[in-house]
């Protein structure tokens, strides 16, 4: 029996930390660990056209599961492909391992064909990042680099020479059971007290919930209803919170929408939970501000704290709420949830004004027919722009839908690739990507990705021949747009072309069966929607100092538009407010 290599104890490993298939390009220095994969019955290797995409596909697929996901880069440009995705992943907070092979060892340092220093290059993008230079490292680097990963909730990059690879493993090497899971974080009861304490003498509590709500919503609905609390949302809190809330206020930020605003200005005590929101400002400056995070080195770097909760929010919540005394008084959260219904009520009306026979074809209300026709389990995965807007105002969370994008990191082109990551995981759950021309158009090579692996995501494509975002800052700084027009193919042929389902739509009447036969298609389909460029209203008194980028530096609403079935719901929770 052959000795086992270097590149079969690496795959052997990832099989048993629970990965299921790496996605990446192959070249001469991957090739050992690549060939060891197509010998290994639990693992597949996934050929995408850019390791970008890769490090994407690998970083929704994280998300969706929870578990470690994996990608890799040949020497030199075929690793360095795979940072833009892999910053992603590290900011979404989506546990990653990259392999980042390398030139052979004994040329290290010499200026060799394709050389880079990987251990440099992705140190920023990373909470482990180490070489292997001598078999004897392994096992030991890669499971370290794999419980980094797991246990910080992040990427792990190793780098690995072709040639070590190739090399025997070393004899008796020191295995040990791998980590897969994660504890649950509590704080302490001296903690615990104090802020029970903060909220037994608040007249007016308001909690702004992250990401890190997930799992909590019964827990946050508990005690919002005990200390009669509204409850705002960042935009990767959306799918964790907002649904079946009768506390909802809205989202602040940017793209916010609703009271969220006013609620966290307007109490005299704010719990950030589960939320490194990033827009300071938008946070009040004269409350009281709790933050209860999983990671402590992101508690106080938005805002001045008054308490700063080490723990996760369901733990904390849990602690919490059994201590805090009932609070009877239901007017600020009675106001709030009328000022978010009114806000809604005001917006709304713009967009239902005769949008179903407007020319070019209002972006609002394509996201809406697509929330209203999608699965209720549908993922969705959102190109950073104006693609964000919409599904921050139209798509309906229901607890069982999941919204991915650049939330963090903010690049473009990443939606596609993110459901390539998404649909790999489950053949028979609908993947919608909510592409913009601009971010397409930069990875659409990995379209045939979705060919060649007979993947049946569904691309709808808002194709405004611009990039409305970038139109937009430039139109707030006081700038002439520039640089910013896109001159588009029709998409749908390329699609056709591609062997995949195509449609092009240029007419509203048009949409609604154009995503039923597309969605109804067993295979990838893309719907190439001619949107109008002009949607966006801006309020009257933004001036130029207000923006910068996608930060805000005074205005408390930036954009202006429809708001879907969100003014539904408000509608009920604001029915449902008890009469004296």
């Amino acid at each position: 029996m052959a000795k086992q290599n270097v590149a079969e104890q690496f795959v052997q490993i990832l099989v048993k930390a629970g990965v299921e298939r790496m996605y990446g390009v192959v070249g001469d220095s991957l090739n050992p660990v690549v060939d060891a994969i197509r010998r290994t019955p639990g693992l597949d290797w996934v050929h995408v056209r850019h390791e970008e995409a890769a490090a994407f596909a690998a970083g929704a697929e994280a998300q969706i599961t929870g578990k470690l996901a994996a990608c890799a880069g040949s020497c030199g440009p075929g690793n360095l492909h795979l940072i833009n995705g892999l910053y992603d992943a590290h900011r979404s907070m989506a546990p990653v391992l990259a392999l980042a092979s390398h030139i052979p060892s004994a040329e290290i340092g010499t200026a060799y064909f394709q050389e880079t220093h990987p251990s440099a290059l992705f140190e920023e993008c990373s909470h482990y990042n180490e070489m292997i230079s001598n078999p004897k490292q392994m096992p030991r680097v890669l499971q370290t680099a794999i419980q980094h990963a797991i246990g910080q909730q992040g990427v792990s990059v190793v780098t690995l020479p072709g040639d070590i690879a190739a090399a025997p493993a070393p004899d008796h090497a020191l295995e040990h059971a791998l980590v897969t899971g994660r504890p649950t974080v509590r704080p302490g009861d001296d903690e615990i007290e104090q802020l029970a304490r903060m909220v037994d003498e608040a007249d007016r509590v308001t909690l702004f919930c992250g990401s890190g709500t997930a799992g909590a919503h019964a827990e946050v609905m508990e005690f919002a209803e005990k200390v009669k609390s509204p409850v705002g949302h960042a935009l990767r809190g959306k799918e964790w919170i907002q649904y079946d809330n009768p506390f909802d206020v809205g989202m602040s930020g940017l793209l916010g929408y609703g009271a969220a605003y006013e609620a966290t200005h307007e109490c005299d005590l704010l719990i950030l939970l589960g939320t490194d929101f990033p827009y300071n400002a938008f946070l009040p400056t004269d409350v009281k501000i709790v933050q209860v995070d999983i990671r402590p080195e992101h508690l106080g770097r938005r805002s001045k704290l008054d308490l700063a909760i080490w723990g996760d929010a369901r733990e904390t919540l849990t602690a919490l709420t059994p201590r805090v005394a009932e609070k009877k008084n239901r007017r600020f959260l009675d106001k709030m949830l009328k000022k978010h219904a009114d806000a809604l009520e005001g917006v709304v009306k713009a967009y239902t004004r005769k949008v179903e026979k407007h020319l070019p074809i209002h972006p609002e209300y394509v996201a809406s027919v697509l929330d209203e026709v999608a699965d209720d389990d549908a993922v969705f995965t959102v190109d950073t722009g104006m693609c964000n807007v919409w599904a921050a105002r139209y798509l309906t969370p229901n607890g069982r839908r999941r919204v991915i994008g650049s939330f963090s990191h903010g690049s473009m082109a990443n939606a596609m690739p993110q459901a390539i990551g998404a649909q790999f995981t489950d053949r028979n759950r609908q993947i919608v990507s909510m592409s913009g021309d601009g971010g397409f158009s930069m990875l659409m090579g990995d379209f045939l990705t979705l060919v060649q692996h007979d993947l049946p995501v569904k691309v709808v494509l808002f194709n405004n021949s611009a990039l409305g975002m970038v139109e937009l800052e430039m139109l707030v700084a006081g700038l002439p747009s520039y640089g910013t027009t896109n001159h588009n193919p029709d998409f749908a042929a390329i699609a056709t072309a591609a062997g995949a389902y195509g449609v092009r739509v240029e007419k509203p009447k048009d949409l609604t069966k154009a995503l039923k036969d597309a969605f109804k298609h067993k295979g990838p389909a893309l719907v190439d929607i001619v949107t109008d460029p002009n949607a966006l209203s801006i309020p009257p008194k933004i001036s130029a100092e207000m923006v910068t980028g996608f930060a805000l530096s005074a205005s408390k609403i930036v954009l202006d538009g429809g708001v879907g079935r969100m003014v539904q719901m408000a509608r009920t929770n604001l029915r449902n407010v008890p009469r004296p």
